[in-house]
C-alpha cells in the first residue's frame, strides 16, 4: 500500500490544479479572447436614444438570417402546380384574390400575396430590385375604420436600419422596458409566431390589408396566435430580451413582399407619428441589396455564437450545431469540466 502513497498525491493535487483553473473561467476571471467588441450605435437625436449595448450579430441558420435572398429550388405556378414535394414548412398556395384562406374563413388582406407560410419570413421570391411599378399604399384609413398605432407606447430609437458591424440590420431598434406592451401597428392578420433562438427570440409578423407585413423581435411572450385577426393597437406580446439579444428592446421591420424596407421612411418616432397617411414604394428603396449582400459575403467575419442558457451542456450545444466538443473547447479555451455559466457566449465556428 505504501508503494502507492506518492502517486495518489499527485493525482490529488492535479485534480484540485484543474478544480481551480475551472473555477477561474466560471468567475470569469480569465479574459476571453474570443469576445465580440460592441459596434457602435447611431444616434437619432440626443433627447430620444438610449444606448444600449446588443448582440449584433445572428447565428447563420437563424430566422433573422435566412430572411433575405431567398431562393425557392423552382418556380412554381401559384394556381395549378402540385406543391406536395416542397419542403417550405407549413405553406398553402392560393388563387390570387383579394382573400386568404385562414381557419376556413375568407379574410381580405393583400390580394397580390399569394402563399400563406407561417414558419419563413420570406417565401415571396420577389427581388425588390426587379420592380417595375410603383406602389402606392394607403397606410391608413378612418373612413373605412381602418388606424394606425405606434408599435409602443414610447418609441426612443436605439440603433438604426443599414450597415452594423459585418451584417447588414433590417429593422429600427426600439428601446423598451421587459414586459411592456406591444401593438399591432395596422389592422392584419398573424403569419407567424415563433421561436428563433439564433435571432429573433420570441418574435410575430403580421400581414395587414395595406399590403405591407410588420415583425416584432426579442418580446418576453408572444400574445397573438397565427391566423387571428388583430386591430391596430391591440396588444400581440410583451417586450424582452430573447434571442441574440443582450438589453431589452423591440426590433421592428417593414416588409414589402418579404422585403425589408427603412421603417424611418415612413414613421417620426421622435415625434410620434407616421410621416403621412399613404407611402410610394419603388424599386429604388430595395438598392441597398448590393451593399447588404455586400457585406454580409465579405467574409471578415464567419464565426457563429452561442450564449449559454439555463440547462445547456457542451455536448448538447455541440449536437446542435452539428459540431464535436473538441472544437468548441478549442475555440473558447475552456475543458470539458469548465462550468457554462448563463449568458456567456460560446464561439462555435
Amino acid at each position: 500500500m505504501l508503494k502507492y502513497k506518492a502517486p495518489l498525491t499527485i493525482a490529488l493535487f492535479l485534480l484540485c490544479l484543474i478544480a481551480g483553473t475551472d473555477s477561474a473561467f466560471a468567475q470569469g476571471k480569465v479574459k476571453d479572447l474570443f469576445k465580440v467588441k460592441s459596434p457602435k450605435i447611431d444616434y437619432v437625436r440626443p433627447d430620444t436614444t438610449i444606448l444600449i449595448k446588443y448582440e449584433e450579430f445572428p447565428e447563420d441558420e437563424s430566422d433573422a438570417g435566412k430572411s433575405i435572398f431567398f431562393n425557392p429550388k423552382r418556380e412554381l405556378s401559384i394556381v395549378s402546380e402540385d406543391t406536395s414535394e416542397l419542403d417550405l414548412g407549413e405553406q398553402h398556395i392560393v388563387e390570387v384574390s383579394e382573400e386568404v384562406l385562414i381557419d376556413s374563413a375568407w379574410i381580405k388582406i393583400a390580394g397580390y400575396y399569394a402563399i400563406w407560410d407561417t414558419r419563413n419570413i420570406n417565401p415571396y421570391r420577389m427581388d425588390g430590385r426587379q420592380l417595375k411599378d410603383t406602389v402606392d399604399i394607403t397606410l391608413y384609413d378612418p373612413r373605412s375604420n381602418r388606424d394606425y398605432k405606434m408599435p409602443l407606447e414610447k418609441t426612443p430609437v436605439t440603433s438604426r436600419f443599414g450597415h452594423r458591424g459585418y451584417r447588414w440590420h433590417y429593422g429600427t431598434d426600439i428601446d423598451l422596458n421587459t414586459g411592456d406592451s406591444i401593438y399591432a401597428a395596422f389592422d392584419g392578420v398573424v403569419r407567424i409566431n415563433k421561436w428563433d433562438g439564433g435571432g429573433y427570440g420570441n418574435y410575430i409578423v403580421l400581414r395587414h390589408y395595406n399590403g405591407l407585413e410588420t415583425l416584432y423581435g426579442h418580446m418576453s411572450k408572444t400574445i397573438a396566435e397565427t391566423g387571428q385577426f388583430v386591430k391596430a393597437g391591440e396588444v400581440i406580446g410583451l417586450g424582452g430580451s430573447t434571442g441574440r439579444s443582450s438589453g431589452p428592446h423591440l426590433h421592428y421591420e417593414v416588409r414589402y413582399q418579404g422585403n425589408p424596407l427603412d421603417p424611418e421612411l415612413m414613421y417620426d418616432f421622435p415625434d410620434y407619428l407616421l410621416k403621412g397617411q399613404s407611402f410610394v414604394i419603388t424599386s429604388a428603396l430595395f438598392n441597398y441589396y448590393n451593399r447588404a449582400k455586400g457585406s454580409s459575403s465579405s467574409g471578415s467575419r464567419k464565426a457563429s455564437y452561442h450564449k449559454v442558457r439555463s440547462g445547456d451542456t457542451l455536448s448538447g450545444i455541440a449536437k446542435r450545431y452539428g459540431v464535436s466538443v473538441s472544437q468548441i473547447t478549442k475555440l473558447n479555451g475552456i475543458s470539458t469540466r469548465t462550468t457554462l455559466k448563463v449568458g456567456r457566449s460560446l464561439r462555435i465556428k
